[in-house]
């Protein structure tokens, strides 16, 4: 058996987890998050406690992720997951306009990208975006997309890059002798 699977969830105040077959709903003070679960793993709510039981050592390697897919759904909606990325590079920014995020990456041409449904996009200073969701997932795939654009590069490091990423930096040309 899985050690984190075995683990049980409690459900914070404010939060309701509701079960129906192989549907799961959590409802909370940021908003509601549903997922269909694997037909071969069960997951029980009973006195504010998540359970998450398979029927044999078989399905093991469903165990934990079930589990964990289920507790990022509760940490979800009760606080928001958040991604922060910096932008590094002579003339590179961004800003918010409405609903999108237009960047500066040294192209020709300004990236603009929409954001996605349940996403928000945060720019505190021309240099950092923060991406905020209540959908794990959803946060660090759209952040992942935002990171595509440019990504940083091993010379100069100009680029994009999450705020905890270090980037390896090479020599170069002149550093070989």
């Amino acid at each position: 058996m899985s050690r984190i699977g075995k683990m049980p969830i409690t459900i914070p105040e404010g939060v309701t987890v509701t079960v129906e077959g192989h549907h799961v709903t959590v409802k909370g003070p940021k908003g509601t998050l549903e997922r269909e679960i694997n037909p071969n793993v069960t997951v029980k709510v009973e006195n504010n406690v998540v359970t998450v039981e398979i029927p044999s050592e078989e399905y093991g390697n469903l165990h934990g992720l079930t589990r964990t897919l289920v507790n990022n759904m509760i940490q979800g909606v009760k606080e928001e997951f958040t991604r922060t990325l910096q932008i590094n590079g002579v003339g590179y920014r961004a800003q918010k306009q409405g609903t999108k995020l237009v960047m500066n990456l040294g192209y020709s041409h300004q990236v603009i990208l929409e954001q996605p449904q349940g996403i928000t996009f945060d720019v505190p200073d021309a240099n950092t975006v923060v991406v905020r969701g209540i959908d794990k997932e959803l946060v660090g795939q759209t952040a992942a997309v935002v990171r595509t654009k440019r990504p940083p590069e091993v010379y100069k490091g100009k680029g994009i890059k999450y705020a905890e990423e270090h980037i390896r930096r090479k020599e170069g040309k002149t550093g070989k002798k």
